[in-house]
């Protein structure tokens, strides 16, 4: 976590605290939570688990990132939480009004907001978010059509200047015309195979469907990575090319 991640679609990383729980089959291997029981923090995971903040000095690192963006007049993205869930009930309120308020602390840098919890964002947002913050955008993972049709539409119904999906790891077939024709509403889709011992393949066909529907609606889609045993193993060519589009972050 920090200032440079491997993370294909990010240039940085911010975890506001520890700790996370399951909330659907795209959970069932969570690396986050398999990194936590190697590093002791487990504790901090669960429904009952106590999720940790993280240090203030570590809180005060996108104030240096937000100077080097403005400073480089280069757009900079960040992903908040990959460990944890900005609208994970059992984090403190306190926490996440102190995170609205470091994004507004950071008007340069761009927060990419990702979710599997759909149906809190709405009344977890800060009081001033009006129609959204201008950095700020919001994202929710889907890894199979009924989760696609139960959380989308939960998604388009928070005010934001800008939505995305994340369908990583994606374990079925997911039909995204709904929100994509005539005029997308999504406007952005990362999607994935998963990796390690554990791991669920999936069929090329599930990433053909969205890279085609993504590619007539003229959404960006950004495919990650195969299934495989490591993130890298299997590589990120699908049908011979890598598809890595991303949006136009603003500078």
């Amino acid at each position: 976590m920090g200032k440079t991640t491997k993370i294909s679609w990010a240039d940085s990383t911010f975890i506001p605290w520890h700790g996370c729980q399951a909330v659907g089959p795209g959970c069932d291997n969570c690396y986050a939570q398999a990194w936590a029981k190697r590093c002791g923090r487990l504790h901090h995971w669960g429904p009952d688990g106590e999720r940790k903040r993280t240090s203030n000095a570590y809180w005060r690192e996108p104030l240096k990132w937000n100077e080097e963006a403005r400073a480089s007049g280069k757009p900079w993205t960040v992903f908040a939480s990959s460990d944890s869930d900005i609208f994970d009930k059992r984090a403190k309120s306190i926490w996440r009004a102190d995170f609205w308020r470091l994004t507004q602390q950071t008007p340069y840098l761009t927060w990419l907001v990702l979710t599997k919890r759909a149906g809190n964002m709405k009344p977890m947002l800060p009081k001033d978010w009006g129609r959204g913050y201008c950095n700020v955008w919001l994202m929710i993972t889907v890894v199979n059509q009924a989760e696609a049709d139960r959380d989308i539409p939960k998604l388009l119904d928070v005010p934001a200047r800008w939505y995305g999906l994340s369908t990583e790891p994606l374990l079925g077939e997911i039909d995204l015309y709904p929100w994509l024709f005539p005029d997308p509403l999504i406007h952005w889709v990362i999607t994935g195979g998963e990796s390690g011992a554990r791991r669920r393949a999936p069929q090329l066909d599930w990433f053909r469907l969205l890279r085609d529907q993504c590619y007539a609606a003229k959404v960006p889609f950004h495919f990650k990575q195969h299934s495989g045993l490591t993130p890298t193993s299997e590589g990120r060519l699908l049908d011979g090319r890598e598809w890595t589009e991303l949006p136009d972050w603003p500078a």
